[in-house]
């Protein structure tokens, strides 16, 4: 993989899942529905640009298997959510921020900053 002078991994690949013109809210909405999903998405944004995979819901109190991990994974990348890039063994993941904010203004930030605690 390649790296900045800062360090990171850069895209090996074009981004993964629908193209931007085909991103749709709905299927964007129903991932991110998922608290698993939400939190790693917000772990991702507060850490980014690229995040190991693995690392991401170390410190957020998820304790989750591989396989699931990798179902969550595939549910955000098809979505159009998240990119994923492969270094050896090592995978790592990055919002599609670019994408998401061009095709919702303001939906991912305001997704990264929500507030669980909701009053009833």
């Amino acid at each position: 993989m390649n790296e900045t002078s800062a360090g990171s991994p850069q895209p090996i690949f074009g981004p993964d899942g629908p193209e931007r013109a085909e991103l749709r809210l709905t299927t964007v909405l129903a991932a991110l529905a998922d608290p698993v999903r939400l939190a790693y998405v917000q772990e991702v944004a507060r850490r980014g640009p690229w995040v190991r995979c693995g690392e991401v819901l170390a410190d957020r109190g998820f304790t989750i298997s591989k396989s699931t991990l990798s179902h969550h994974l595939r549910v955000l990348r098809e979505a159009g959510i998240t990119s994923t890039r492969v270094d050896g063994a090592r995978r790592y993941v990055a919002l599609r921020a670019n994408d998401l904010d061009a095709r919702f203004p303001g939906l991912l930030r305001s997704v990264c900053v929500a507030d669980e605690r909701v009053d009833a």
